[in-house]
């Protein structure tokens, strides 16, 4: 039994790795079958798999060298390579620990060692792991094993996509992400897996802006980990927001996951956007090239449908809700409007405004919080939404096109929407009165 020690770190006790000289597989389908549990077959040419039963996961492998003690310094830190034998353990209760490559004392050290350079090159995923664990655990890398990742990093795309994306989604999940993404920037390892992050690094930003378009993205992350964990004192809406972003998109992949993803890309466009018109420098349309961007990140990274979605979304409308500030404020239409275009993806969005306004100074996002009069009250408006937006559609397709005389087409389409947004903000009620204000001059226009 491999990762005792280490578990105990993370408050998994209740999952166990099992390691057997051969016929892994065939024991792991047979404890399986006595407990009523699943077997999953992870790489059968190398004879691992795992059995999921009542919550717990066992995973079960067999050796990867003539020996126990070389099937554990082939693993990939030397705090993962300790083991008991089960038979004394389960008689006594208690087992010497195998310990062939120094892991005890580097677990009480909190440091993370590889047992050999070789074993990243055998494996370079365990790079990533190696980040993730270091942010997990407050562990901290050697500068020898530092070296060692560096040196693989651009071979970390050798490994499946999803293998990748885990990695990242788990980072993601901490407390502290802005740092783990950071160290991956550090060594070489964000980059790899997020080459569009390169150009962003040297790209500078005008006033009121203190920081390149990568650190001002990174900060922004950083602001959304505060943002989460300060969900409570978000009054009245923290509690709210904290089962919002606590939900699925997929795959187990969490809202929380994917605002700090699309803190990190939403500027992802500005390096190629950039221009300086009249002096002013400007990042045109970085908002939709950046969109495009994020969809094909999250194709890359196998991000289910609905999490890829959610991220193209939020990076899309990253500058609504400025654009209000700017217009002076919310009006009935445009909060309307809001809300149709970004639905359940409102409250995220506001929240990512909140991480990037911060970042845009280096600010914590509790002061701009307290300061954020519109955020508030679009929060508000989520939950004092119009009751006619969900009321069934007093006109449809057949009665505009009779009504006006047109073939179907994208002008039957447009005017459907006006009609639901007029009947939305209660100035239609009766299939009447949308057709007479659609032959209106104000049904005639979006304005």
């Amino acid at each position: 039994m491999r990762d005792a020690g280490l578990q105990g770190m993370t408050a998994r006790s209740g999952d166990l790795d099992v390691t057997v000289e051969s016929g892994a597989l065939a024991i792991a389908r047979d404890v399986a079958a006595r407990l009523g549990g699943a077997f999953v077959p992870l790489d059968p040419e190398r004879g691992t798999a795992r059995v999921l039963v009542r919550g717990a996961c066992l995973d079960l492998a067999d050796w990867r060298a003539p020996t126990l003690e070389g099937d554990l310094a082939a693993r990939d830190f030397t705090v993962n390579a300790l083991a008991v034998e089960l038979r004394p353990l389960l008689r006594d209760g208690r087992a010497p620990v195998i310990d062939p490559t120094g892991g005890l004392a580097d677990l009480r050290a909190r440091r993370l060692r590889v047992p050999d350079p070789r074993v990243l090159l055998d494996d370079p995923l365990r790079a990533l792991r190696g980040v993730r664990l270091e942010a997990a655990l407050g562990f901290r890398l050697t500068p020898p094993t530092a070296r060692a990742i560096r040196a693989v990093a651009s071979q970390v795309t050798t490994v499946s996509a999803e293998r990748i994306r885990d990695e990242l989604l788990a980072m993601l999940a901490l407390r502290h992400a802005a740092w783990a993404l950071r160290r991956l920037d550090t060594l070489g390892l964000l980059g790899a897996i997020v080459p569009e992050i390169e150009a962003m690094r040297a790209s500078p930003q005008p006033a009121p802006h203190r920081f390149p378009v990568l650190e001002h993205s990174l900060r922004a992350v950083a602001g959304a980990d505060e943002l989460v964990a300060w969900l409570p004192a978000l009054r009245p809406f923290g509690e709210e927001l904290a089962a919002h972003l606590a939900g699925e998109l997929g795959g187990g992949v969490t809202r929380r996951q994917i605002l700090k993803l699309a803190a990190l890309l939403h500027d992802v466009a500005k390096p190629e956007t950039r221009r300086v018109i009249d002096g002013r420098v400007r990042f045109f349309e970085h908002d939709v090239i950046g969109a495009a961007h994020a969809r094909r990140i999250g194709d890359r990274l196998k991000l289910p449908t609905r999490a890829r979605g959610v991220l193209e979304q939020l990076v899309r409308h990253h500058l609504r809700p400025m654009h209000l500030a700017a217009a002076g404020g919310v009006t009935r239409r445009a909060g309307y409007r809001f809300f149709r275009d970004l639905r359940d993806d409102a409250r995220d969005l506001l929240l990512l405004s909140l991480a990037d306004a911060s970042a845009v100074r280096g600010e914590s996002p509790r002061a701009v919080w307290r300061r954020a009069g519109l955020v508030h009250e679009l929060l508000r408006g989520w939950e004092e939404r119009p009751v006619g937006a969900a009321a069934p559609p007093l006109v449809r397709g057949e009665d505009v096109m009779r009504r006006f005389g047109i073939a179907p087409g994208p002008a039957v389409g447009r005017l459907l929407d006006r009609a639901r947004e007029a009947q939305a903000l209660g100035l239609i009620a009766t299939r009447e009165e949308a057709l007479a204000y659609l032959d209106s001059p104000r049904g005639r226009t979006l304005e």
